[in-house]
């Protein structure tokens, strides 16, 4: 038979839950074009959730057991894609239960104060008058999700390139849906949009040198070429391994590729940004894993200095910038740039503790950052978003159990001990010590970062214990039950995370295996 008309062999239980998501994100496209306005909200919340949550449910049962590489040798299921894809779909399922809130999901601003009586309706019409009862956001999140999960489970740079444009096209849209902001978040959305046009053209360029190289995008191919130097064109194997990075690392917000990454961050509607600052950072780094690792370890004697000296500046950058802000989402954005540069030092690492380090690591940031942010979308001032951290002042007198959950969240960002944070961090920056004195440097300079940052977020502490609002009162509003069970696994899971870390650990160690 010629080989151009050879069936490509499908393991479709390897892949059934990329599937599910799929099929839940046509469906809900279908619901948006068809359902009646008034029911279309609570329709695209249920269907989002179980497509989520059936996706879960057949990686555990089908995925976890066949560890394979398929579709034409395009896609890999292995222990770090399907732990990784596990952590993404609960990730998602949380930050979808935080946008389902009618008036929050999308920027409104229509709540009731907690304690405050809400008069039949009138919060919905409120909100529907305002256009923030909008549903599109759920269809685009499970797209995004869909390309999140391809991006994972890439065994080519093709297909990584097609996982990356249909993770980023949905979330550029997502960054414009705050419309009690329009203007700002309409400019968040259009430099989102630069941003993510320069990482793409960098991976694209990137994987073309290497293609040039190797003769082949597939990520085996590459590392067999490099290892036997039987590349056809020695000179196009830095330069493409370079930009092919360089373009991953616009992903993760890695300084000096993070620009308007607190732009986006402070624009989208504030659950939005909490799932893109989590699921995003997860795909990217798990990407970045596996290129890493898979494809150019080989040779990464001649690029590995850069990511270092990136790595540093990321760390760098990202604690003393947070510390100039005064509008709560930039201040996280910033902080977001710091553990971009935390988790680069696990990957810096280059063992196998080192894998499952970062990708406990991403857990466990993952469920701190949407419920922070979930939690910034119910803190309000004068009947809008209280952004700016003078606003924030006198929430810990009116509303404890908000402010407390916050600074504890807070306080895992800091990587103060008995959190999430700390074992993350300890997790990530053992391997990177134990592999010489390269990596001990970059975790001192990581522990001095960190340092710099737990002041940010102790100060922040401070301004809702101890000072006194000015002005209108700060008021946490009430939440809807999907929100609240959202925000609460997040902290729960924080917690467990940072007391009883060793499932989890356990967990990440024995998955921490690419396929190759």
């Amino acid at each position: 038979m010629n080989p151009e008309f050879q069936a490509v062999d499908v393991d479709y239980a390897a892949i059934a839950p990329i599937l599910v998501v799929a099929a839940g994100a046509l469906v809900g496209v279908v619901v948006e074009a068809f359902a009646p306005r008034r029911h279309r909200h609570g329709i695209q919340v249920w269907l989002t959730t179980l497509t989520l949550a059936g996706a879960f449910a057949a990686l555990v049962a089908w995925s976890s057991q066949s560890h394979t590489v398929t579709l034409g040798g395009s896609v890999v299921i292995d222990g770090v894609s399907v732990f990784l894809m596990g952590a993404l779909l609960l990730l998602s399922v949380i930050s979808v239960l935080i946008m389902a809130e009618r008036f929050g999901g999308v920027g409104a601003d229509a709540f009731t104060p907690m304690g405050a009586s809400t008069p039949g309706s009138s919060q919905e019409d409120a909100a529907t008058r305002a256009g923030y009862a909008t549903s599109e956001v759920f269809p685009l999140t499970l797209f995004a999700v869909l390309g999140m999960m391809v991006f994972l489970t890439a065994n080519d740079l093709i297909t990584m390139f097609v996982g990356l444009e249909v993770l980023s096209l949905p979330l550029y849209v997502m960054t414009g849906l705050a419309r009690r902001r329009r203007l700002l978040s309409q400019e968040a959305a259009l430099k989102y949009f630069l941003l993510g046009a320069f990482s793409s053209a960098f991976f694209l360029f990137g994987s073309a040198l290497l293609f040039g190289y190797a003769g082949s995008s597939d990520l085996s191919a590459i590392s067999r070429a490099i290892s036997t130097a039987s590349g056809d064109l020695e000179g196009l194997l830095v330069p493409g391994v370079v930009l092919v990075l360089v373009g991953l690392l616009f992903k993760v917000g890695a300084v000096p590729f993070h620009s308007w990454t607190p732009d986006a961050y402070q624009g989208a509607p504030t659950p939005v940004t909490g799932f893109m600052a989590a699921c995003t950072k997860l795909a990217a780094f798990g990407v970045i894993l596996r290129v890493t690792f898979v494809a150019v370890g080989a040779n990464r004697w001649d690029w590995q200095d850069g990511v270092y000296v990136i790595a540093v500046l990321t760390m760098v950058v990202g604690a003393v910038l947070s510390v100039t802000q005064t509008d709560v989402k930039r201040l996280l954005a910033y902080s977001s740039i710091a553990h971009a540069g935390f988790i680069l030092v696990g990957v810096l690492a280059f063992s196998q503790a080192a894998i499952g380090g970062v990708m406990f690591y991403l857990v466990a940031y993952g469920f701190a950052t949407i419920a922070a942010f979930g939690i910034i979308a119910m803190v309000r001032q004068g009947g809008s978003e209280a952004s700016h951290l003078s606003q924030w002042a006198g929430l810990g007198r009116r509303h404890p159990v908000v402010a407390g959950a916050f600074s504890f969240l807070l306080l895992a960002f800091a990587g103060i001990p008995l959190t999430s944070g700390f074992t993350a961090k300890f997790a990530a920056f053992a391997p990177a010590v134990e592999a010489g004195p390269g990596g001990a440097v970059l975790v001192l300079i990581a522990v001095l970062a960190s340092a710099v940052t737990a002041f940010v977020y102790v100060r922040l502490i401070v301004l809702m214990y101890f000072t006194d609002a000015t002005g209108d009162e700060v008021v946490a509003l009430t939440p809807s039950v999907p929100s609240t069970i959202g925000i609460t696994v997040g902290v729960l899971a924080t917690v467990v995370l940072g007391i009883v870390p060793g499932f989890a650990l356990d967990l990440a160690s024995s998955a921490s295996e690419f396929l190759l």
